[in-house]
């Protein structure tokens, strides 16, 4: 692997060094997803099908740079990588709308569920490889969308 190409996995795996934070690198990551799940959510208001395949592509893109990252760092799922939790908030806000209470119950579900590691997703982390690393943020990131969807149909939000 060539110095360039270290570079740049090693930029997209960290959430562009937001990784390298020394506390909550997970929710530094998460922050960081914030900007994104906005604009996915306004291309899908443009065009659900090409907010799915975008998501889909960005999940298993985000798989390929976990897998890179365990190999750089020689550890299973470093601290360091927070490139899941950006793919798993894409998922737990998907198709909701850009306001601030939906959003912040968004983030704070998936941070409790990306930490608490409800099963399923504590036995997806230990999968080998980059899908070990990114299963539990993406089951975190779905009990969140699905709590959400009630919360809505609840109209609690």
């Amino acid at each position: 692997m060539g110095l360039y190409q270290r570079a740049a996995i090693l930029f997209f795996v960290t959430g562009a060094g937001t990784g390298y934070l020394p506390w909550f690198p997970g929710t530094a990551g998460t922050l960081l997803a914030l900007p994104l799940s906005l604009a996915l959510n306004r291309l899908a208001t443009a065009s659900l099908p090409l907010s799915l395949l975008t998501l889909i592509a960005f999940i298993l893109i985000a798989t390929w740079f976990c897998e890179r990252g365990e190999e750089i760092f020689h550890q299973k799922d470093c601290r360091k990588i927070v490139i899941d939790e950006v793919a798993g908030f894409l998922l737990a806000n998907f198709l909701s709308p850009p306001e601030v209470k939906p959003f912040a119950a968004a983030f704070l579900l998936f941070r409790f569920f990306d930490i608490m590691k409800v099963f399923p997703a504590s036995r997806a982390e230990q999968i080998q490889g980059g899908v070990g690393v990114i299963l539990d943020d993406l089951v975190a990131g779905l009990y969140t969308f699905l709590i959400l969807r009630l919360l809505y149909f609840w109209s609690f939000l």
